[in-house]
């Protein structure tokens, strides 16, 4: 049966007031850049993914600039596992060996970059899909971590750390109705290949291009407090305390220091939030509500 013509007409003003309430961020957002890292525990199925790629859409229809970077540690896993290559972690980072770097590059700058461009096109966006290699975005000096049990300095393989970002292919896309989606490998100075943390990559580049937000989209609220509440809002000095009394620990550390990083290089605000919450880009961006921790300087 067809509904009543008053209860569409209900449903009509409801949409309309919606997005009368979300002119003001509209406002505020338009034509800013704004880098979202997509997680790979935050891709929730192809369902999340397509939510996620309507919701960036809908971004760059509104006039703000998205670049979207992507991260794929469990798919990376899971392909390793396929083909009978064991991971080794140190530091929380993958050792990363000559066979298993090029596996890393085939899933992260194929397989995963190229199903998120096609979601975003699907969804009526103009994706295109790219890596640190190209363009020489993202050159990167190979990475060592100090396992402090151990009191030694792991030699992580191909794992690198952002060392310099050339923005020029990104301001080329920029504000001309693309989506750049990148994917965390970069190009070394003797012109190897590294694998680079998904976060880092992310931070590097939103502090490279003095976005306005960078949203961090993991498995988790956001930060939490000692009684597991969520902390809306921080600032630098704040987060510097809560990892001092022990209120944030293990991975949510390294997070908040790309947080850190990427504040001190220019970003406006960083935003560490729940991406398998539906629509979770948008409730934060574009409604009162918000989303997750919003840290600023």
């Amino acid at each position: 049966m067809n509904e009543p013509l008053s209860t569409q007409v209900s449903e009509a003003q409801l949409q309309a007031e919606v997005l009368v309430k979300a002119l003001p961020h509209m406002q505020r957002y338009d034509d800013a850049i704004v880098v979202v890292k997509y997680g790979g525990h935050a891709i929730s199925g192809e369902e999340g993914a397509r939510t996620f790629a309507q919701d960036i859409v809908l971004l760059e229809q509104s006039g703000v600039n998205p670049v979207v970077v992507h991260g794929g540690g469990p798919q990376i896993g899971a392909m390793l596992a396929k083909l009978g290559i064991k991971s080794e972690f140190a530091a929380g980072l993958r050792i990363t060996d000559k066979a298993t770097v090029e596996i890393v590059e085939m899933v992260l700058a194929g397989s995963i970059n190229k199903q998120i461009v096609g979601f975003i096109n699907e969804a009526g966006g103009k994706a295109i899909g790219l890596c640190g290699k190209d363009g020489n975005m993202v050159r990167a000096r190979k990475a060592n971590r100090v396992v402090v049990d151990n009191d030694h300095v792991v030699d992580l393989g191909f794992v690198g750390e952002p060392d310099t970002v050339d923005t020029t292919v990104l301001d080329q896309i920029l504000g001309r109705e693309l989506i750049p989606v990148l994917a965390p490998v970069a190009a070394a100075v003797d012109g190897g290949t590294y694998n680079v943390n998904a976060d880092t990559f992310a931070g590097a580049i939103a502090g490279a291009l003095g976005a306005k937000r960078f949203l961090l989209l993991t498995d988790v609220p956001g930060v939490l407090d000692k009684n597991k509440q969520l902390l809306p809002k921080l600032t630098i000095a704040e987060v510097r305390a809560l990892i001092a009394d022990g209120t944030i620990s293990g991975g949510m550390i390294p997070k908040v220091e790309t947080c850190i990083y990427a504040l001190e290089a220019g970003v406006e605000g960083v935003v560490i939030l729940d991406g398998k919450v539906p629509h979770a880009v948008l409730l934060e961006l574009l409604t009162d509500h918000g989303a997750g921790t919003l840290i600023t300087r």
